[in-house]
């Protein structure tokens, strides 16, 4: 017999703990409901979690912070709820990390619709490299610091990321010596509905083969298979 998937739901709103926690039940997850962060610690630690429903305005550190400090530590997704929708918020909340995001009032019906396609989408990858409380990842020469978010060349020089280049370059670490094609590697990038504006991911893989000095046409860092994706061809180390 499969195993319900486990749901995490954060929210200060006992109303939407209990709806969401019920609604989900039916639809056939485990779920926890936790109304702050120390909760949220807890419950992580008592076992697995599939994924984390996670509400912007909480009491002590908000969701933001939440976010960040669960993503320097581990890749389980994350949906961030809020009441606020300006797209600043939405910004900060996938540049933390979250995997999407989703403006209060919302449909059940929707949440429902994102976690089914996130958890789907990570059953698709292959397997990846568990860097557990790793707080930086070395390889071919390069270091990336997963706390503060920079990258340090061979010559101990700290090379800028965007949000986005950092979000490709951990995907690709965690998966080293795998093969991963454009649509897994978009739907990991992005983990939400694809914006009008949003780059092809060949250019967003050339961008971060420029801040690695990898040559595209001899490139020895991330490959191209021709007709397939990428694939990270170096060694990875993780370490504290």
């Amino acid at each position: 017999m499969t195993t319900p998937e486990h749901i995490l739901i954060v929210d200060d709103d006992a109303e939407i703990r209990s709806l969401l926690g019920v609604y989900l039940h039916k639809n056939g997850y485990r779920t926890t409901a936790v109304a702050e962060g120390k909760g949220m610690s807890e419950a992580l630690e008592k076992g697995r979690v599939d994924l984390v429903v996670l509400d912007l305005m909480l009491p002590g550190d908000d969701g933001l912070v939440l976010c960040r400090n669960l993503r320097a530590r581990s890749d389980i997704p994350v949906i961030m709820l809020t009441a606020r929708g300006e797209d600043m918020d939405r910004i900060l909340g996938l540049e933390m990390g979250a995997d999407d995001y989703l403006p209060k009032p919302f449909n059940p019906r929707e949440l429902l619709a994102r976690i089914k396609g996130i958890l789907r989408r990570a059953k698709a990858l292959p397997g990846h490299m568990e860097t557990g409380d790793a707080a930086r990842v070395r390889f071919a020469g390069w270091e990336l610091d997963i706390v503060s978010r920079q990258l340090i060349s061979p010559d101990g020089v700290v090379v800028p990321l965007s949000g986005s280049e950092f979000r490709l370059l951990r995907i690709f670490l965690h998966h080293p010596g795998r093969v991963l094609s454009r649509d897994q590697l978009m739907d990991l990038l992005q983990g939400r509905e694809t914006d009008p504006f949003e780059r092809s991911i060949d250019v967003q893989v050339s961008r971060l083969r420029h801040r690695l000095a990898d040559d595209a046409k001899e490139a020895s860092i991330i490959k191209t298979v021709r007709g397939e994706g990428y694939i990270l061809a170096t060694q990875v180390e993780a370490g504290r």
